[in-house]
């Protein structure tokens, strides 16, 4: 199960209200993602290490993550740079490396490390229960949070559901190998599995039936602004501004199209 790792710090972005951080998290991201200018994509990656140190979170927990999406990007590196068309950077045997693969492969790294010490550093900071809360309040449909929160909840009962099903079939001697009685086994675990976890939540929404529900959650706990959520809403626009002009004004936007 999750353990939410981040969520039990006390710095000054623990401290933030949750709806200022996921509303900034995400104008941030859709900024860089659609940024084209390298001095953008770099203040951007700046700025979410700045974030990272700030929020107090285990550097080792966060170059796990960091490692994680960067095996992805690195794959990028190679096949972008043999994939993409443009002008050649150099040869290996009948394939031609281009500028502009190796330059899209470099800016798709920027934005997701970017990216991703942002939400590390402002909504990962927070308990999933804080975040749907906060989703709520920030008026995204009831329905979403109300998936996320038991998608987050019964996956992992799910987990163990799959897990007995698999000591189940190796208690009896099953081996996996590539022919046909594997692939109809590990059918037949998947549709076990789709059945369990269709009854489970049937009995759910029956026990929440039993229990009052109306649709509907409610919070004990409201969020209110205090004088450092005013300054870190005044800080967190600044930043926002200044990125976007620096994106707006940039006079020579590095576009691998037209490099």
């Amino acid at each position: 199960m999750l353990s939410e790792a981040f969520a039990g710090g006390n710095s000054i972005l623990h401290r933030l209200d949750p709806r200022l951080r996921i509303v900034f998290a995400t104008l941030f991201s859709f900024l860089l993602a659609v940024s084209k200018s390298f001095p953008t994509m770099t203040a951007g990656l700046g700025l979410s290490m700045v974030m990272i140190g700030l929020s107090q979170i285990p550097l080792k927990e966060v170059l796990k993550r960091v490692v994680v999406i960067n095996g992805f990007n690195l794959v990028l590196f190679v096949l972008l740079p043999i994939t993409f068309e443009g002008t050649p950077l150099f040869l290996i045997g009948p394939m031609a490396c281009s500028v502009q693969g190796l330059i899209l492969a470099v800016q798709i790294t920027l934005k997701s490390n970017a990216i991703l010490l942002i939400f590390l550093s402002l909504v990962a900071t927070m308990t999933i229960s804080t975040l749907g809360n906060a989703l709520n309040r920030i008026h995204i449909p009831e329905k979403i949070v109300y998936l996320m929160l038991l998608a987050y909840r019964y996956v992992f009962v799910l987990e163990q559901e799959y897990l007995r099903l698999v000591t189940a079939i190796k208690v009896r001697g099953f081996e996996p190998k590539t022919n046909l009685h594997t692939y109809r086994t590990y059918a037949y675990l998947f549709g076990m599995l789709l059945v369990r976890a269709t009854a489970r939540a049937d009995r759910v929404y029956q026990s929440m039936l039993c229990r009052g529900f109306k649709g509907k959650f409610y919070c004990i706990h409201g969020f209110s602004f205090s004088d450092l959520d005013r300054i870190g809403l005044v800080v967190l626009t600044l930043i926002l501004i200044l990125l976007g002009s620096m994106e707006w004004l940039n006079p020579m936007p590095f576009n691998v199209m037209n490099f």
